[in-house]
């Protein structure tokens, strides 16, 4: 039976082939699983930083003559290499090299303990009627009391923290247990540094046998270079800072300024500090010759401001240039990182250990362009 279709009934479209969700076009549902051994591994290395930070706190003091001795031994280790060279052992050339450090604080101990005691010893001498002379708003200093009330303010400060006054024996024990401190630091740096000279190649193989084959042709890289950029910032800063002490002794000898040798000690130590360092010996020299006059003080003042930059220009940049290979803001930023956590001792080892970085993470990106091109050659 055939059955007549009316041309007014159209069967439905077919649905258009566009209408059809594709399989590509359905939302997607990303599932993210956080396992129990991420979380733990996330707390535990929050847990090691938290014990890592109270370590170093805890053992500030210590760390601090590790770390005078460590730069110490970085110093002298090119000698000790250079006696190694000439045939002597390691022990050999690590005796001789302290031989001749002993003997060198020594001859300058000699030549100038007895100045140094005899300009301290007027100072102090001296210091009360300066002390008398500012309480009194009278000489060259006298305007940090008129202007300022600096001895008012300072006696304040003294009571608010002492409660009262102080035993009169309470200054001598302190100059006494500060000696003693120093004293002792001395020779544990001594005995440290000794002991790091000594066994540092053998630190090192040990070292070395517990890295993986495939990485110790990097690792060898970056001790080395980390080596290059330390033991260079620390011999170059160590010259300048010797040069610049030297000059500010002489600026002062020929102006007649009192205390020239203490203070050029002073500018010898504070000048390690690298770009903070000569700001605070300039503004300790410039109160220093104050004591002379206006007319001294602005010539210190202005002799030690040019030698600050010719050496800006000419020594200080080849230090870092040629050692740790910083541009000036990164190493502005490592000494104000270096100062807020550790104070000037931060503020010293801020370069070194930033040029540090900079070789680990140079090694490390290299390391990793090597392996691209490997893999895309391949």
């Amino acid at each position: 039976m055939i059955r007549a279709v009316s041309p007014a009934t159209t069967l439905p479209p077919a649905p258009a082939e566009t209408d059809q969700p594709r399989q590509d076009e359905r939302p997607q549902h990303r599932v993210v699983v956080i396992r129990a051994r991420s979380v733990l591994a996330g707390l535990g290395i929050l847990l090691g930083v938290a014990a890592a930070v109270m370590f170093v706190v805890l053992a500030q003091a210590a760390l601090t003559l590790v770390a005078i001795s460590l730069f110490t031994a970085l110093a002298l280790n090119p000698a000790v290499h250079f006696f190694v060279k000439r045939g002597l052992s390691r022990g050999a050339a690590v005796g001789a090299v302290f031989a001749l450090a002993v003997a060198a604080f020594a001859l300058i101990g000699l030549v100038l303990i007895p100045p140094l005691v005899e300009q301290v010893t007027k100072f102090i001498d001296g210091l009360p009627s300066l002390v008398s002379d500012i309480t009194k708003g009278n000489g060259p200093l006298g305007f940090l009391e008129r202007d300022y009330q600096v001895v008012d303010r300072v006696k304040d400060l003294t009571s608010a923290k002492s409660g009262g006054l102080a035993g009169p024996a309470e200054p001598l024990l302190t100059v006494v247990e500060g000696a003693a401190a120093t004293v002792f630091g001395l020779l544990v740096i001594a005995f440290l540094t000794l002991f790091m000279l000594l066994e540092g190649p053998d630190w090192r193989r040990w070292t070395m046998q517990l890295v993986p084959e495939r990485n110790r042709a990097r690792i060898e890289r970056i001790g080395a270079g980390t080596y290059s950029a330390v033991s260079g910032f620390v011999l170059g800063n160590l010259a300048a800072s010797l040069l610049a002490g030297i000059v500010a002794t002489v600026i002062m000898l020929v102006l007649g300024v009192p205390y020239a040798i203490p203070l050029g000690l002073f500018v010898v130590f504070i000048e390690l500090v690298p770009y903070l360092g000569p700001l605070v010996a300039t503004v300790v020299m410039a109160a220093a010759a104050l004591s002379q006059g206006l007319v001294t003080a602005v010539i210190v003042t202005a002799l030690i401001v040019v030698y600050h930059a010719i050496e800006g220009h000419s020594l200080r940049p080849m230090i870092y240039g040629r050692a740790v290979k910083l541009s000036p803001l990164a190493v502005l930023i490592a000494i104000l990182v270096g100062a807020e956590l550790a104070g000037i001792l931060g503020a010293l080892v801020a370069i070194p250990v930033a040029g540090a970085i900079k070789v680990m993470l140079t090694e490390l990106v290299s390391g990793n362009r090597d392996r691209r091109f490997a893999a895309s050659v391949d």
